[in-house]
């Protein structure tokens, strides 16, 4: 596929708005993130102050998935049209929430197993992945042009951000699938709860993508390849999107699975396209978390929205808005006469204007190196202290076992830790206890999870 060269954010922009935030009449580092979100906008609109987002558009792109009729949907497949109705009602979640972020909603039927009228409509639903190719090679590339022209027309007609979405029952199979073969994931660590499945239907969705890999695998470094065999017209179309808007220099905000997946495959075809995304939110889904680290973006919210229908990002929305207008109106220190006593940072005070003798003991500033008096007098204290501290047992209160990082607290590198949170896999998903079965439909006794195919059990070792 020829695709142009991808042209990064601009980086003069990035470095006026981090200038701009350091004269701002607040704290240093007092506007946290949101500062960064500013600077994120202003490179990607190439200026200083940035706008905040004037007409944000978000593209839901409907699709349905033959994988559906193996059961690895609360629903049937026929639901998508029912989904697609409740958007253009202002009746699903995503469409009540957008006009209160300001952004207008575009339906693009790709792939709805209907007759359709929608010129960029490619096929008829797409194969069953766990026993047919999804797409052809002709299917896909329409599938991907189709994607790449909406993003045109969209830029075109004056959108200043792109927020693409999805509709489709079974889509998060076929994503998951994508995941795990571009990742090399093990599909019991891929797996969510999608739809809301229960334990059945989970085991139900993990033979489907143990099955699907199977074939996807040999194709794991042709994106296009990986879309025939185990995607669908819906994620061939968004990765076609993603990459034509970073050709068009349009921010986008990524949320939901099957769009992680689809920009995994668009950065493949356009590699430098992830410096014009932001992800607006941590999804559960497991397969998310392994799409975001291997762009290497970073979450702005930990909402938990699993829905891909763009609910996250809507609600993310305002805090670029917020971004931008926080750069762009905050009075700078020097007109408002919010000058503090000392402009300068803490750790470029000079030594001398500080005597140690003045510097209480453990209150020396964070990143501050303290003098050579502070810190003699910080050890003799110390050690004076030890020397008069009885010896005896801890307190009964004391558990070494929670004193430090633990389950209620921050681990050593500064992440949340929660160990009750995490499977066999090293995912967050709320996995079953039940194993996979060797014919997904039939019903099974209740033995561990360990025998799901291509699975791991608790030892590690690897199940057959």
């Amino acid at each position: 596929m020829d695709l142009p060269p991808i042209s990064p954010p601009d980086g003069d922009a990035r470095r006026a708005a981090v200038a701009r935030h350091a004269e701002l009449a607040v704290p240093l580092g007092g506007l946290g993130h949101l500062a960064e979100l500013g600077c994120w906008l202003a490179a990607a609109q190439g200026s200083c102050p940035p706008r905040p987002p004037g007409r944000p558009r978000l593209v839901i792109v409907a699709a349905d998935h033959g994988i559906a009729a193996a059961g690895v949907s609360r629903y049937p497949a026929s639901v998508t049209l029912a989904q697609v109705e409740a958007v253009r009602t202002h009746t699903a979640p995503v469409a009540v929430l957008a006009p209160i972020a300001g952004a207008s909603i575009r339906i693009v039927d790709v792939g709805l197993d209907h007759e359709s009228d929608d010129k960029h409509h490619v096929r008829r639903a797409c194969g069953r992945i766990d026993r047919e190719d999804a797409l052809t090679d002709d299917e896909v590339e329409r599938a991907v042009a189709a994607g790449r022209a909406v993003a045109d027309e969209e830029v075109d007609g004056g959108a200043d951000l792109l927020i693409p979405a999805s509709l489709g029952v079974g889509a998060t199979t076929a994503a998951s699938t994508l995941v795990s073969a571009l990742t090399g994931a093990e599909p019991v660590a891929v797996i969510g709860r999608g739809s809301g499945v229960d334990d059945h239907g989970w085991m139900r969705k993990a033979a489907a993508v143990r099955d699907a890999l199977r074939r996807a695998r040999p194709h794991a470094r042709d994106p296009l390849a990986l879309l025939r065999v185990a995607g669908g017209t819906d994620l061939a179309a968004l990765t076609g999107f993603l990459a034509q808007a970073a050709v068009r220099r349009t921010p986008v905000l990524i949320d939901g699975l099957v769009v992680g997946a689809a920009a995994m495959l668009a950065h493949q075809l356009a590699p430098g396209a992830r410096a014009w995304w932001l992800v607006a939110q941590r999804s559960p889904e497991p397969a998310m978390t392994l799409a975001t680290e291997q762009l290497d973006l970073t979450p702005q919210l930990d909402l938990e929205v699993r829905a891909g229908d763009g609910t996250g990002a809507v609600a993310v929305l305002p805090l670029l808005q917020m971004a931008a207008r926080l750069l762009a109106e905050t009075a700078t220190a020097a007109d408002s006469g919010i000058i503090p006593a000392n402009p300068m940072p803490a750790d470029q005070i000079p030594a001398e204007e500080t005597p140690a003798s003045e510097i209480p003991t453990g209150m020396v500033p964070t990143g501050t190196a303290p003098t050579e008096g502070a810190q003699t007098e910080a050890v003799q204290t110390e050690a004076a202290q030890t020397e008069a501290a009885p010896e005896g047992p801890a307190p009964a209160d004391h558990d070494p076992a929670t004193a430090g990082p633990g389950a209620d607290g921050p681990a050593a590198d500064g992440s949340a830790s929660n160990a009750a949170g995490t499977n066999a896999a090293g995912t967050n998903a709320a996995a079953p206890t039940e194993p996979v079965p060797a014919d997904p439909a039939a019903a099974a006794p209740e033995p561990t999870r360990s025998t799901v195919a291509g699975g791991t059990r608790p030892d590690g070792s690897a199940t057959t």
